[in-house]
């Protein structure tokens, strides 16, 4: 099933606007994180940052994959992937093998980075302080929050049904602080509105010359799993 039947009954809780967007204090910090959320201090920039984070990294590790009992509302994981539930309380879908490290944020859940052995591949989430995935962009795209060097929007799409709300940034990166020099960075950052009623993103990077299918994959396998801390979805799928 997918995430927007999940999230149909409860999405309409939508959480209150934070008067502070971290998003604007994060890319400040570092100006780097490109998506507008939250930035992550040390840990690469986070896909765009709302919010700034501040505190220290964590040393990667190495996720424990979760075997899902079978449901009918449980999507089927694309071959490479495992169900990981992370120590910040959401269920998501990551690369095997690949590492983790968080950042404190200031608001919401520490953001949470993985990364695949050579550090040219990222899923971030965290959550969002403004009061709408629109919101949220809006504020990322306008004139006083920096971008990353050589940024270029590319598409921005309202994927709003009745049933989902969110909203979908692609754009390209000369560089990203705290980033490997991979040419230019291709990013998906995606702030949507969970079951719990928060509004979280996930953003996917990865190398422009190899492509863009594997970071949209990545992106839609995340998103397709993903549970918020404070549940929501089908407890089935999280047995």
């Amino acid at each position: 099933m997918s995430r927007r039947l999940v999230w149909s009954v409860l999405v309409g809780a939508a959480a209150v606007g934070v008067a502070v967007s971290l998003v604007l204090t994060l890319v400040v910090d570092g100006g780097d994180d490109g998506k507008g959320r939250r930035q992550v201090a040390s840990s690469g920039s986070p896909t765009p940052g709302l919010s700034q984070q501040s505190g220290v990294t964590e040393s990667p590790t190495e996720p424990t994959a979760t075997t899902p009992s079978p449901s009918l509302s449980t999507p089927v994981l694309p071959a490479g992937y495992e169900s990981y539930e992370d120590e910040e309380g959401f269920r998501i879908a990551i690369p095997e093998g690949w590492t983790r490290s968080t950042v404190n944020s200031q608001f919401g859940i520490a953001v949470v980075n993985y990364r695949d052995a050579a550090g040219e591949h990222r899923l971030q989430v965290y959550q969002v302080a403004e009061d709408s995935p629109d919101a949220s962009f809006e504020l990322y795209l306008s004139d006083e929050t920096p971008k990353p060097q050589g940024f270029e929007e590319l598409d921005l799409q309202n994927l709003d049904d009745g049933g989902f709300t969110g909203s979908r940034l692609e754009y390209l990166a000369d560089s990203i602080k705290g980033e490997p020099d991979v040419g230019t960075w291709h990013v998906y950052d995606e702030r949507f509105v969970a079951a719990d009623g928060n509004i979280y993103a996930i953003a996917a990077y990865g190398p422009d010359s190899d492509g863009r299918d594997d970071e949209l994959e990545l992106l839609t396998t995340a998103l397709d799993w993903f549970c918020p801390p404070l549940g929501g979805c089908d407890p089935a799928a999280l047995d």
